[in-house]
């Protein structure tokens, strides 16, 4: 299994529990939590493909990416997980947030790594542009369709968290090699998420 496809199964994984969470919170059935866990794992790369000009895209290629996050979803859906979420508001809180922030990490730097692989000639602000749409695409879709305002527009600088992997990842890939590059940016993304949330840093907002 090489790097790429190891790290779009993880943050998959990653996407879909949070997915899935948000779900389970809006009380939705069973098949509301796999559609919702489903579209925030392969909604970003959809987005992402079709920008690159990858038809049909890769997710629907390749049922691998659907089929694991709809296991997913289940396991997140089982009674014994959902009265643990219940029971306690801050695991779920904890556990929506680590799960998005690795999610939107891994998410970022894959997408880069795509658009750089995709063709070489692809220029540095064309590769983070498709890695911050990457990363925070499927967590847009779910927050639509659960009903909530995006992330990206509210909470904690989520893009700029995606936007400065990006970079990081560009700038390491160029010194240093794509897979030092990818782990680099993906680690500076979920921190940056996680410390945006504990501290709760943010952007200036309208009044």
């Amino acid at each position: 299994m090489n790097v790429i496809l190891l790290l779009e199964i993880i943050g998959t994984i990653a996407f879909a529990v949070s997915g899935a969470l948000v779900a389970v919170e809006k009380k939705m059935d069973l098949f509301g939590v796999m559609l919702l866990g489903m579209t925030t794992a392969v909604g970003g790369g959809i987005v992402r493909d079709l920008l690159l000009g990858v038809t049909p895209p890769i997710a629907l290629q390749n049922p691998l990416y659907a089929v694991v996050a709809l296991l997913t979803s289940i396991v997140v859906f089982l009674p014994s997980v959902r009265s643990v979420m219940h029971c306690n508001q801050k695991i779920y809180d904890v556990g929506m947030l680590i799960m998005d922030s690795i999610g939107l990490g891994l998410f970022t730097v894959v997408g880069v790594q795509t658009a750089g692989l995709l063709d070489a000639g692809y220029n540095s602000f064309l590769a983070v542009f498709v890695g911050v749409i990457t990363g925070v695409g499927g967590g847009v879709l779910r927050d639509l369709f659960a009903g909530d305002m995006p992330q990206i527009l509210v909470k904690h600088f989520y893009a700029c968290a995606s936007l400065t992997g990006a970079l990081v990842c560009i700038l390491c890939w160029h010194a240093g090699g794509d897979t030092q590059g990818m782990l680099l940016g993906a680690v500076t993304t979920c921190v940056l998420r996680i410390l945006a949330a504990h501290y709760h840093w943010s952007l200036p907002k309208a009044k």
